[in-house]
């Protein structure tokens, strides 16, 4: 199985600590050695582990001394996100940095962020878009793992397979707590499932703790696939029943009589593709399969494509919508978001297919490619770019005024949100030539000794790429550092490219 199904955004241990000096090059050199990439990775992840983590875990963008930190929200001192860039997205740069150099401080560092995972995991199986270790705030989440005053884990906390509940469900119904809503939106839960499956297999299986909250995390999510083989947002239970046939047909998308232009606040959608929801699911389970060589996972992965294949449109738009319904009809999710056919999600779509044949051999997984490229195609804008969304059956272009008003002019959009994506057809039709014709796909970029060299030598002294920029403070405020901050996709990016520079030369 490809290392790529890592989707880290776009992806201390005890060892003694190194005061190691920028690196310098000549203007004439470019391969640097690896013991400078090394020495350039132990410094990147001794800043991490010594000054960025908060109890193993990490958030976006942080202040060089780590006083500060923010996600999509406030993070301070007690509060870590999952959500990528966050902190299982770090734990797979540090175990990528590992494999590449064999250094101890790299592994520890991804044991740190698996410890903080445990933490997080919520009894429906998966996480949050944050974590807590404040005790006060923890007392009103069900986690799996209890602290005490001073934020130990206390002995005992874990659940089992067959007990859900700690204790009983008696034993936590009273606690009032905000939420056990596991989240695979944003690739929240599926990359903190890629992550631990990736350590424990990495730890050689022998760590119980890492084992049994990977395994958990598998068996919730495959109860929560709905019978037709999508995932939704979210869901709030640790279900011994997948969602009944009954309620949610095995059906074909098609389009509905009408629908209004106006958003009726309902969010219908159970179905979802928007923000890579199904398709990062089925790529997780094809992870956990290679991991585990467990048929349920791979089953669940293709169960997910199959839905893929019922989610194409008919003619004439044989493409995929973000949400349907459980009649397979596009539906609102959120006052943007309209029943429409969309341009980013039909294009992850196609990717997902193209990974599903290439790790089964299935030949369905490629058939709905041809027609759906070439329609999409006939979609592009005259800037070569494709539109989010096209109007049920007249294809017109869709996009919101600033004040959210359903409209064809893309004069006044929101900035927030992308109403026009890039078109990677190119790409994608490039892939389906190769495996369709039984070619390898094209060989992984390689990273040259001049990317390697750039990224070393913008590295500052402290073993951060520093970038100017805010970050929040405990009230939410901007705070804007004269050195800079560190952003954690930055980081992982600069990991994964050093480290797979390590493992190409």
């Amino acid at each position: 199985m490809n290392r790529a199904f890592n989707l880290a955004i776009l992806r201390w241990g005890g060892l003694a600590m190194l005061v190691v000096a920028l690196q310098s090059f000549s203007p004439a050199q470019s391969l640097p050695s690896r013991d400078q990439v090394k020495r350039s990775l132990y410094q990147a992840t001794q800043l991490m582990r010594q000054r960025i983590a908060d109890h193993g875990g990490y958030a976006w963008v942080s202040s060089v001394d780590g006083r500060y930190s923010h996600g999509e929200g406030v993070a301070g001192a007690n509060r870590v996100w999952v959500q990528p860039p966050g902190t299982p997205a770090v734990g797979l740069a540090f175990l990528a940095a590992y494999r590449a150099t064999g250094d101890a401080i790299h592994l520890d560092a991804a044991k740190a962020v698996g410890d903080a995972l445990i933490q997080g995991q919520l009894q429906s199986g998966g996480w949050g878009y944050s974590i807590e270790f404040d005790p006060a705030l923890r007392a009103r989440l069900p986690y799996r793992v209890l602290l005490n005053r001073s934020g130990d884990s206390l002995s005992g906390a874990f659940t089992t397979a067959s007990t859900p509940y700690p204790g009983g469900w008696e034993v936590w119904r009273n606690r009032q707590f905000k939420t056990n809503m596991t989240l695979i939106d944003d690739d929240t839960t599926p990359c903190a499932i890629r992550f631990l499956c990736d350590l424990d297999q990495t730890l050689g299986f022998k760590d119980a703790t890492v084992h049994e909250a990977a395994e958990y995390a598998l068996r919730s999510t495959s109860m929560a696939q709905y019978p037709g083989g999508a995932w939704g947002h979210n869901y709030d239970r640790f279900s011994a029943q997948p969602p009944s046939i009954d309620h949610y047909p095995v059906l074909a998308a098609s389009y509905p009589e009408s629908w209004s232009r106006t958003w009726a606040k309902t969010y219908e959608g159970c179905y979802m593709l928007n923000d890579r929801i199904t398709q990062n699911m089925v790529e997780t389970m094809l992870f956990a399969a290679s991991v585990y060589d467990d048929q349920q996972y791979r089953s669940s992965a293709m169960t997910g494509g199959d839905f893929l294949l019922r989610a194409q449109m008919p003619e004439p738009q044989p493409a995929w919508a973000q949400q349907y319904d459980r009649h397979m009809h596009p539906v609102w999710d959120r006052q943007f978001e309209p029943p429409a056919i969309s341009g980013r999600e039909s294009q992850d779509a196609l990717r997902t297919l193209l990974v599903l044949y290439r790790e089964t051999g299935e030949q369905r997984y490629l058939k709905p490619l041809p027609r759906a490229i070439e329609y999409l195609r006939t979609c592009l804008r005259s800037d070569g770019r494709l539109a989010r969304y096209y109007e049920l059956k007249t294809n017109r272009p869709i996009y919101f005024s600033k004040d959210y008003q359903f409209t064809y002019d893309d004069r006044s959009m929101p900035d927030h949100y992308g109403f026009v994506v890039d078109s990677h057809l190119d790409e994608i039709e490039r892939d389906y030539q190769a495996l369709a014709s039984g070619k390898p796909l094209a060989a992984q970029n390689k990273v040259s000794g001049e990317q390697a060299v750039a990224v070393i030598q913008s590295q500052s002294s402290s073993g951060g790429w520093l970038e100017q920029g805010f970050v929040r403070d405990e009230q939410g405020k901007k705070v804007t550092p004269k050195e800079g901050v560190v952003s954690s996709a930055t980081m992982i990016a600069n990991i994964e490219l050093l480290s797979q520079y390590l493992e190409q030369n």
